[in-house]
């Protein structure tokens, strides 16, 4: 007895470890996945933005980057928040051995969202077409249509992230961003022309994106996910079958997501995003308003696409960074967790390093063969927002890992002062270029967001789900 028994031991205990060991390699073949795709995704997307500075007017080009402006900083307010609940929420299921994951919750807040964005749209539209987007209604029924058609995208994205579909994720943002960069060559090539034609393209992109879900729902029904970890469930289940369980149903109903909770995450979660789109386009607003210059904002917008491509490759970390961390907070410990944020932020200051050589030694040349415009950019001012970039992206990382540890309002506070200090920099003229001054304040309000987020990761406590672990439930 006693020898079977420590077979059985031996056997738990390489069991145990060889789940460890899987969505650790998961989270690696992931994050390689998910890079190839959404690389392909930021190099396009610049490609995009390249082809209609040249194809356009100046004017009309700073039309169409206002639009991208103001609809990602809706999407990413009222749509990101899913993708990363549902991501977050899946992945800590699937760590305690869950295979059933209900998405009303998420549903119900997404429909939520989208309605009030249809309703306020609405309610703005001649305020909109006249003094936004200079009395064009074809740019209006773009940001509206595309808008809406994004809730289905975002919450496509946090399933798949959630599911560790990294493949299928890196094809739909892949297809999203190749089918807009459509438009912009068929205006290129002759099929087509104006600024309407290549703005469709924003719209239609997140439709197309979609052709990857029945692929994904077909892998599921026939490669059911893998759980990873929690090995004590079968315990649990079986303790499910005996009599006296309402303690344990009782706990895995507690495991639920409520609308309560999911809303309190979401909610902190868009003050994040709005953050983040502050830091990405404020600038480009507040020069389109203030500056003499009708063209500088798509200037602005331009140079800041140096740290918008990145932060698009680097979704392909966050996006299967939080559900590792997620699962690493469930069933590993600190020292894996702290592990994976250390690996994750020197290769972003590798990274970031690198941009910004590269740009103090051949920015400018690059930016004006790119853009095609006789605007004269400093190599200084291009470093400084590389290493921006940098701050950008490790802040992003310590969100994570914020977000894992159900931290999401403190992390929110955090990128709220980093967005009000930057806004209140660019409104108060201490330097006098409006570019310069965009691209100083960018490095000041990232690296002041970094330090914070940084703080929060160093005092804060792993904080677990309010759902008590399998195996203190089957004890």
């Amino acid at each position: 007895m006693t020898g079977r028994s420590t077979a059985t031991g031996q056997s738990t205990g390489a069991e145990a470890a060889a789940s460890r060991e899987k969505p650790v390699r998961s989270y690696g073949s992931g994050a390689r996945l998910l890079s190839v795709g959404i690389a392909c995704t930021g190099v396009l997307t610049f490609a995009y933005f390249s082809i209609a500075s040249h194809v356009l007017g100046e004017v009309q080009a700073k039309r169409v980057d206002l639009l991208w402006s103001i609809m990602f900083v809706i999407i990413s307010v009222i749509y990101r928040p899913i993708e990363q609940l549902l991501s977050r929420t899946i992945a800590d299921r699937r760590a305690r051995g869950h295979a059933q994951h209900s998405v009303r919750v998420p549903i119900a807040i997404q429909a939520g969202f989208a309605l009030t964005f249809l309703i306020v749209a609405l309610t703005l539209s001649k305020e909109l077409i006249d003094n936004v987007f200079g009395h064009y209604s074809a740019m209006y029924y773009v940001l509206v249509v595309g808008t809406l058609a994004y809730a289905a995208s975002y919450f496509a994205r946090g399933w798949l992230a959630g599911h560790e579909y990294f493949g299928l994720f890196g094809g739909l943002v892949l297809m999203e961003s190749l089918s807009r960069l459509c438009f912009a060559l068929a205006v290129a090539l002759g099929i087509t022309s104006g600024q309407t034609a290549v703005a469709l393209g924003i719209a239609a992109a997140p439709f197309v994106s979609l052709v990857v879900v029945p692929a994904a729902f077909a892998r599921t029904e026939a490669h059911p996910p893998e759980q990873h970890g929690a090995p004590e469930m079968e315990e649990l289940d079986a303790a499910l079958a005996g009599p006296g369980t309402e303690g344990v149903e009782e706990a895995v109903a507690a495991d639920e997501l409520s609308l309560r909770r999911g809303s309190g995450f979401a909610f902190a979660v868009s003050g994040v995003m709005l953050s983040e789109q502050t830091l990405l386009n404020a600038a480009v607003l507040t020069v389109d308003v203030t500056s003499v210059n009708v063209a500088l904002a798509g200037i602005v917008f331009n140079v800041l696409l140096i740290a918008r491509a990145p932060l698009q490759l680097f979704q392909a970390i966050q996006t299967s960074l939080l559900p590792h961390l997620t699962g690493l907070e469930a069933t590993e410990g600190h020292e894996a967790f702290a592990r994976a944020i250390r690996v994750t932020v020197l290769a972003i200051a590798a990274f970031a390093g690198a941009v910004a050589l590269g740009l103090l030694a051949i920015g400018p040349p690059v930016m004006k063969a790119l853009f095609g415009q006789s605007f004269e950019y400093g190599r200084v001012g291009l470093a400084l927002i590389g290493l921006g970039m940098g701050m950008h992206l490790t802040s992003g990382a310590l969100n994570q890992a914020a977000l894992a540890r159900n931290q999401a309002r403190t992390a929110a506070g955090c990128w709220i002062v980093a967005a009000v200090v930057f806004v209140a920099w660019m409104l108060t003229p201490l330097v006098a270029e409006e570019l310069l001054r965009t691209e100083i304040g960018y490095l000041g309000a990232t690296s002041l967001l970094a330090l914070m987020l940084g703080v929060v990761y160093r005092r804060g406590t792993p904080a677990r789900q309010s759902a008590p672990a399998a195996s203190a439930i089957a004890r």
